[in-house]
């Protein structure tokens, strides 16, 4: 085979890894002259015709469920193709080797870099889940680790895709039985959570160097799963309690994909969780002491947002947020009226709101209404734009912005430039700094603490007719900021009554890739209290650090003459935390 020329283009080299199901080549792109890897289906070369269509099936959805993902962290497949009557795949080369390649080379893996490689991992099932894909064969082998230091999760050949038929036989079982979630194994219909279960799986295993639940043989393994607890962690230091929250038993139980972003978060920086997950409340690891049915208890720490798991509501939106009202920096992959429901014990009842994919969350509406600023009294009047004086004792909690001056006390230096000498700098509680008329109010909007990695707020002098948004998304989906408002552009401009696109383009901020993105439409009296034609104007960039900010402002149309102006002395003032 090697040497083989694949339609016309990719050359084989050598190969570089093999399966039950099939063999990776390196090989070379002779059109691009790039190099690839190529996924030869060798399985479908031993089996009968129904079998081999089995094969072929799940091959094509591998690649249609990856090319459905745009996240770094996912293996890109390039193309698909047939050869000697069996589809191969063609796909981003990553050079390195697998997760379980490392624990058998060095016998575990430290906690802190296990923890670091759960949560690209984890990043990865999140991009995937907002893309309506469950990747049902999480495992040590199907994590690839880069010489560079990248984490990826690859092998979506037994991906289930939202709105595909089956491709498997009634009563077969599909997937790695060591990381079959204990309701896969029941025959149950799996969730998202069944993938974060095989997360914890290989993160145990990571740490411990073998398997949480291998027997000696299939049956005993998946017996283990369903009635078992794994042995207590002996080397997992602060990643111990995120591995026995996501081994818990019942899906429902075990933490969302938000909350275990930040346990794993917290993990990878020695720290153990905030909230640590303890035996009495079903955790999914045996503790010394106590009871092998522990794991059955009562107790929930969390839901996990999609696919029929509680509370889950594709159609649900938050009051006081609609497709007609002031625009800000809302990043939804479902759409602009999606935003973060409100947690139980925060509303009085149960959040009525869609539980939100972690990182499309970076941006709540698109479309996100005035009410969310204006509380429960009346906006002040606004005078002028660009150096108002107002009661910053603004209705609905938001209350003044942190303090101008310095932490010494002294006024704070001022960048040159547009920067007007009449506005104060706002030092905001979440890090950055911004320049803005005195007199702002502040309003955290989207984000709750379950959420570490989304947070966004507004600063307005009226109640919200004319604000501006800071949003920070610590683990981005996608790879630049263009690429992020084209795709929140296809979806605002089917929802925003005459949409109209001023400038979209990419840019440079502060020395960093950035893209700068305006427009135009008219916001509905039934949606705001302040029709009328708006405009608004929101520069995204991507810092050293890999976090993504947005900066964010929206006005009446009619205003803009002197918005515009200001939104120039904002990127002119504005300082992004000091971590980056």
């Amino acid at each position: 085979m090697q040497g083989l020329l694949i339609a016309g283009r990719y050359r084989l080299a050598d190969s570089i890894g093999s399966g039950g199901m099939g063999r990776v080549w390196r090989a070379h792109d002779e059109v691009l002259n790039r190099t690839v890897a190529v996924k030869e289906l060798t399985a479908a070369l031993y089996v009968s015709d129904s079998d081999r269509a089995v094969l072929l099936a799940r091959t094509r959805a591998e690649a249609r469920a990856a090319a459905r993902i745009n996240h770094s962290a996912v293996v890109t497949v390039h193309d698909v193709l047939e050869h000697d009557g069996r589809p191969w795949i063609v796909m981003e080369l990553v050079e390195g080797n697998s997760l379980a390649d490392a624990v058998k080379e060095r016998g575990r893996v430290e906690p802190r870099e296990a923890a670091r490689i759960g949560l690209w991992v984890l990043r990865a099932l999140r991009a995937a889940h907002s893309a309506g894909v469950l990747h049902r064969d999480v495992k040590p082998g199907n994590v690839l680790l880069g010489r560079d230091g990248r984490v990826l999760l690859t092998d979506f050949g037994i991906a289930q895709i939202e709105g595909d038929s089956t491709i498997t036989r009634t009563g077969e079982v599909v997937g790695s039985v060591d990381y079959l979630a204990p309701e896969r194994v029941r025959g149950h219909d799996p969730g998202p959570a069944s993938d974060l279960w095989a997360l914890g799986a290989t993160l145990y295993t990571a740490v411990e160097g073998r398997s949480p639940f291998r027997r000696t043989s299939p049956l005993g393994t998946m017996q283990a799963v369903v009635e078992e607890d794994a042995d207590e962690t002996r080397h997992a230091g602060a990643l111990g309690p995120v591995i026995a929250s996501l081994l818990r038993k019942e899906p429902d139980r075990r933490p969302g994909a938000e909350q275990a972003e930040q346990m794993l978060a917290e993990a990878a920086e020695g720290r153990h969780p905030a909230q640590p997950f303890i035996p009495n409340q079903g955790s999914g690891v045996h503790t010394p002491g106590t009871s092998r049915s522990s794991a059955s208890g009562h107790g929930s720490t969390g839901t996990t947002a999609g696919y029929g798991s509680p509370g889950y509501d594709p159609g649900a939106t938050t009051p006081g947020y609609g497709p007609g009202a002031p625009a800000g920096p809302g990043r939804s992959a479902t759409g602009p009226t999606a935003v973060a429901p409100t947690p139980p014990s925060a509303a009085g009842g149960p959040a009525t709101a869609r539980p939100r994919p972690r990182r499309r969350l970076r941006t709540l509406a698109l479309v996100t209404a005035a009410a969310a600023v204006l509380g429960g009294g009346a906006a002040v009047a606004f005078q002028e734009w660009g150096g108002m004086e107002q009661d910053t004792g603004t209705s609905g909690g938001a209350g003044p912005a942190t303090a101008p001056a310095s932490a010494s006390g002294s006024a704070a230096p001022r960048p040159a430039g547009t920067v007007p000498a009449s506005w104060k700098r706002y030092d905001d509680k979440w890090g950055f700094s911004i320049y803005l008329p005195k007199g702002w109010s502040r309003k955290v909007v989207g984000g709750t603490p379950s959420v570490p990695s989304l947070r966004q707020v507004d600063y307005t002098p009226d109640g919200g007719k004319h604000f501006v948004r800071i949003a920070l998304d610590t683990a981005p989906d996608f790879k630049d900021a263009y690429s992020h408002q084209v795709n929140l552009e296809e979806q605002v401009s089917r929802r925003l009554v005459g949409y109209h696109r001023v400038r979209l383009q990419k840019n440079i901020y502060r020395d960093l890739g950035g893209s700068v993105w305006e427009y135009t439409w008219t916001a509905l009296p039934k949606d705001t209290p302040f029709p009328g034609p708006r405009r608004a104007v929101e520069e995204t960039y991507i810092s050293w650090k890999g976090n993504e900010y947005a900066i964010y402002l929206s006005s009446p149309a009619a205003d803009w003459a002197t918005t515009s102006k200001q939104f120039k002395a904002v990127l002119q003032g504005w300082q992004q935390p000091k971590d980056g």
